[in-house]
């Protein structure tokens, strides 16, 4: 059995943000040879329950998330819940993972970074102690990739602040997924260089087709 995949994102009003997520859908909806849909927990539409609606049949959701916090543990779940329906898996969030960790020394390297340059590990911010875990982890992948000791710093939310901890010799990269607000307050900072989003890498693509498997087992009958 093959369910349609719904991809669950944050939102945001930045329309650079939706368009990632739908080339990273298009990208896996190729690879994996299933419809997949788009929904988000939060900003903008459409909504988890809106984006049910529009699926026949048992399916499985993916958070498009790089940590389990608080919109992957409670916010997806009471949202499914509150769409009456009982033919849902939900996958495990895309991060921490060492794809992710990958691509972002690629952004870094596309950046300018070099091997030696300081770096500071730029996540979102969260009050939930076991997404800051996640991001923990995710900085200690990356870590191991570049060859130096990364604590994560927060662009809100948590601390330490990102700006408080980068200097002007410091390459930054961002645990995000997409572009946003959040990274545009990373590219005004006076550092040496800021990397892109993780955005829809392939790598990021082949992540998806694993987590889609991964939760297809646990598929609820009709």
């Amino acid at each position: 059995m093959n369910p349609p995949l719904l991809l669950v994102a944050h939102g945001t009003r930045d329309p650079g943000g939706p368009r990632v997520i739908e080339r990273l859908a298009a990208a896996a909806a190729e690879h994996l040879d299933v419809p997949v849909h788009v929904g988000y927990v939060d900003v903008i539409g459409p909504t988890v329950v809106e984006a049910l609606d529009g699926i026949t049949g048992p399916v499985v959701a993916l958070p498009a998330f790089l940590a389990a916090g608080y919109h992957v543990r409670t916010d997806l779940p009471e949202q499914i819940a509150a769409s009456g329906r009982a033919d849902v898996a939900v996958g495990t969030a895309l991060g921490p993972s060492p794809e992710l960790a990958e691509v972002m020394r690629e952004r870094l390297v596309a950046a300018g970074w070099r091997p030696g340059r300081r770096i500071a590990f730029s996540a979102a911010g969260s009050s939930d102690a076991r997404a800051l875990d996640d991001v923990r982890a995710a900085a200690r992948l990356l870590g191991r990739r570049c060859g130096q000791w990364l604590t994560p710093s927060f662009v809100t939310t948590a601390a330490p602040a990102t700006a408080e901890v980068c200097g002007p010799g410091d390459f930054i990269a961002p645990y995000l997924l997409a572009p946003g607000l959040f990274h545009r307050r990373l590219a005004e900072l006076p550092v040496a260089g800021v990397a892109e989003p993780i955005g829809d890498h392939p790598a990021v693509v082949e992540l998806v087709a694993r987590r889609y498997r991964q939760a297809r087992r646990a598929v609820p009958a009709a």
